[in-house]
């Protein structure tokens, strides 16, 4: 049996962040990891995939080219040449959070860890005990239950693949479904969505999910709605996905894109009577506490808010609060900005307009506009651009910031801070505009 102050089982965002701010306020901490340092983001999420969405930006930038006046000759594209490169930083990335760790002195076990008490838990046998314990063993993706699932592949395959497929399936709405069909489109493949809802990305403002099919659709993929799957098969001619009313979809590559589950299942909490939700999820406080007072959680294992930096900043101000002498360190999970990489890029911050209008009923007023970015103003390939500001109150506050089209992924952060501060939007509309940009649209807005 060895002592710790801190034991983290994960090494992902939340699990590294937390490990090596407890170390740093004096803390021994042990980080107990199964697999690949840096987690999912780093591995098979968000850092592959925003390489490969600049791969696939910059084809869409070759197709523009020649409005720009560039003669320019395609002799092909090597999906190899860019994997390679993208593994190779990969890797990179692993070997500087290991060598972090090291200079943070936080110490690493491999394996999978089970817990053994309230204050133990069990890594190959060996056993290790402190007063804390965090769980940041994050989620993988979810595969259906039917015949011949096993044909399609998932978020995590699609970083294996070796080839742009010529004809992809992807099935799924929400954000990690329309990155990796976007990526794939803008590749060369042709690109299939079919999601059992009625629209894409449901949980966010529905004018963003209307407006990146139109331009989805425009570039040349098919979206197929209310499609329940019911098996998959294989055929001389490809990979069949039919659905339960019979319709049929046949490709080359299907990747499943629906939703992803908790890594819980191995740790032992039935056993110690952690509580979990239905779905698997640990459920936590504010301060990120489980049900038993010295087991905590962040990340993705806790359904909240599952973005990486929401996770980093949770484990952050969990040690702060443990070891920092920060009693009221938390994390405040209100206006979380994100962004989702599709093909445009969307930013989103705050509540959308449905989560406006049933929070505040009539008190709420949308300023809105679409436009053409003047990027695409001499090029033949166009692609729309479309903001929403939505407001509450005689003062005009602004709670929800939602914008499509080129530029959004980045203008968005700055905006966030705004209205995490609470701006009106009179606050907008005396801020000069920085001209010519599609940013400058949001305080320009009548």
């Amino acid at each position: 049996m060895r002592d710790f102050d801190f034991l983290v089982i994960g090494g992902g965002s939340g699990g590294l962040a937390a490990a090596r701010r407890a170390a740093g306020h004096g803390a021994r901490v042990l980080l107990v990891e199964a697999g690949k340092l840096g987690g999912t983001c780093v591995n098979v999420g968000c850092v592959p995939k925003k390489i490969s969405w600049h791969a696939a930006s910059f084809a869409e930038e070759l197709l523009d080219a020649a409005d720009y006046g560039f003669d320019i000759e395609l002799r092909g594209f090597d999906f190899a040449r860019l994997r390679k490169a993208r593994d190779a930083y990969v890797e990179r990335l692993r070997q500087i959070y290991a060598v972090n760790l090291e200079r943070d002195r936080v110490e690493r076990a491999g394996g999978f860890a089970t817990l053994v008490d309230a204050n133990t838990i069990d890594v190959n046998g060996e056993r290790f005990r402190a007063p804390h314990i965090l769980i940041a063993t994050g989620g993988a993706p979810r595969v259906p239950e039917l015949p011949g699932a096993d044909l399609g592949i998932t978020s995590d395959g699609f970083f294996e693949l070796e080839r742009v497929p010529e004809r992809t399936l992807v099935v799924g709405a929400g954000y990690i479904a329309v990155e990796l069909a976007g990526i794939l489109q803008s590749l060369g493949s042709k690109v299939t969505i079919a999601e059992r809802g009625s629209r894409l990305l449901k949980p966010f403002d529905p004018m963003l999910g209307t407006a990146l099919r139109e331009e989805m659709e425009k570039a040349g993929a098919s979206v197929a709605t209310e499609f329940v799957s019911k098996a998959a098969r294989r055929t001389p001619e490809g990979i069949v996905l039919t659905a339960r009313d019979g319709r049929e979809f046949t490709a080359d590559c299907l990747i499943w894109a629906i939703g992803r589950a908790p890594c819980t299942a191995r740790l032992g909490l039935h056993a110690l009577g952690v509580a979990l939700g239905s779905d698997g999820h640990i459920p936590v406080d504010a301060f990120q506490t489980t049900n038993v007072p010295s087991i905590y959680a962040v990340g993705d294992v806790t359904g909240k808010q599952t973005l990486t930096p929401v996770a980093v900043a949770a484990g952050r101000r969990l040690a702060d609060r443990l070891f920092g002498g920060d009693a009221d360190a938390r994390l405040d999970y209100e206006n979380v900005p994100s962004v989702v990489f599709s093909h445009p890029p969307i930013g989103s911050v705050g509540l959308s307009e449905p989560q406006a209008r049933e929070r505040y009923g009539d008190l709420v007023r949308v300023y809105d506009t679409r436009f053409t970015s003047l990027y695409h103003s001499i090029t033949t390939r166009k692609v729309g651009t479309r903001m929403k500001l939505v407001v509450v109150g005689e003062d005009e506050r602004v709670v929800g910031i939602h914008s499509i089209g080129l530029g959004s992924d980045e203008l968005l952060q700055g905006f966030a801070v705004a209205l995490k501060m609470g701006a009106k939007k009179a606050d907008f509309d005396r801020t000069v505009a920085i001209h010519p940009t599609a940013a400058e649209e949001l305080v320009t807005m009548r």
